[in-house]
């Protein structure tokens, strides 16, 4: 099962996408007028990133895309009573290379390899697209190597233009993240990333 959260544009194209292979799949969003709702309201409950956990204890989808303007696996972590940690997230604006930080706000860092608005199906060439530069490697792999100790989901492309991460490792960070004071948490693809320090 697909578990898709948000039902805007994103969340809407990724619905077409899993309804014509004939996926499972399920879309969560607060808003019950959101396009994917109107299209799909068989599919639809009415939810937010914030009751994911929770969400995906219960349907233990394969994957979990992310389709909402927000990081995602970080809201969902509120309900485990964690809240934005700003010191540490702070930080990562030294610990990572000054030319893929993109901005910094509310506890979280949104880096990538392309500043400028990425091809709306884009297979994550090794070659940016549009910049025209390689890509030195994986933005994934990046965030490992330069934050210590950080739990990064690791956005797999499905199709064109649509990724996520999978169910079993978003509920295996929740595991440790209960056990847990502190968290840094990473959503990433090969391109871009949102990084997000959290602490109870």
């Amino acid at each position: 099962m697909i578990l898709i959260v948000g039902g805007g544009k994103v969340g809407e194209k990724a619905s077409d996408h899993f309804s014509r292979c004939g996926k499972n799949f399920l879309i969560i969003d607060p808003d019950e007028n959101c396009g994917a709702a109107k299209k799909y309201p068989e599919n639809f409950s009415k939810a937010s990133a914030s009751q994911l956990v929770e969400i995906a204890e219960k349907y233990k989808p394969d994957f979990i895309i992310p389709a909402a303007p927000i990081h995602v696996a970080a809201e969902a972590l509120t309900s485990l009573g964690f809240k934005a940690d700003y010191e540490v997230a702070e930080s990562f604006l030294s610990w990572l290379p000054s030319r893929i930080i993109l901005s910094y706000s509310m506890g979280s860092v949104v880096v990538s390899y392309n500043r400028k608005m990425c091809l709306e199906n884009c297979i994550q060439p090794e070659i940016c697209p549009i910049t025209k530069i390689k890509k030195p490697t994986a933005m994934y792999k990046l965030l490992e190597f330069c934050i210590p100790k950080v739990f990064v989901l690791v956005s797999e492309s499905l199709a064109p233009g649509i990724g996520g991460f999978k169910g079993e490792n978003f509920l295996e960070v929740v595991r440790k993240a209960r056990s847990l004071e502190k968290i840094i948490v990473a959503t990433a693809c090969n391109c871009h990333g949102v990084v997000t320090a959290l602490r109870k």
